[in-house]
């Protein structure tokens, strides 16, 4: 995998179409190798980590409502990269203090991931949380936070929950699926 530009194609300009709390929506121009123009919209997005906490042979999660879809998901603990110049390991401390109330004593980088190359530039980067002890959790007031659940899922029951479709959410199943890729190669 790279991240050179493909021969010909470069992009021009953008102009802003929307600026939200989370994201940005623009209008982007580009040239292609031809010399031809054309526009995309595309979505500008800080960026996240997600954490895949293993404790006792279970996968610490959460079930979460999520506005976009108007349903409840389970998910491994992430959030926002909103903290300027923040190391992403702190990141992902801090979010699963915040999410699930651990501390992991081990954070690795297992990948990092883009979710939809095709309109959005955000990437995830997913670690694995192990020697985790409880401490107090930092509720923020969002009301999706205040409302989930906090659920410890068999790593065996996670990978079947994958494969059932109860699992959706990309990162989750990366993560769960590196998890258990991990494992397997120990």
């Amino acid at each position: 995998m790279t991240d050179e530009q493909p021969s010909g194609f470069r992009a021009l300009d953008e102009d802003t179409i929307y600026e939200g709390w989370v994201i940005t929506v623009a209008k982007g121009r580009f040239e292609g190798p031809d010399g031809t123009t054309f526009e995309r919209d595309v979505v500008h997005h800080p960026g996240a980590v997600a954490i895949v906490p293993v404790i006792d042979g279970e996968i610490i999660m959460v079930r979460q409502y999520r506005s976009a879809l108007d349903s409840v998901i389970y998910e491994i603990p992430a959030g926002l990269r909103d903290v300027a110049g923040e190391p992403l390991a702190e990141t992902a401390q801090r979010e699963l203090i915040e999410e699930v109330g651990m501390r992991a004593g081990s954070m690795v980088p297992m990948t990092s991931v883009h979710n939809s190359v095709g309109f959005c530039d955000e990437q995830i980067h997913i670690f694995l949380a192990t020697q985790l002890t409880e401490v107090r959790r930092e509720l923020t007031d969002s009301p999706e936070e205040v409302a989930m659940e906090i659920v410890r899922v068999p790593i065996a029951e996670a990978e079947r929950m994958i494969i059932s479709g109860e699992i959706t959410d990309a990162k989750t199943i990366i993560g769960v699926l590196g998890t258990l890729r991990g494992l397997a190669d120990q």
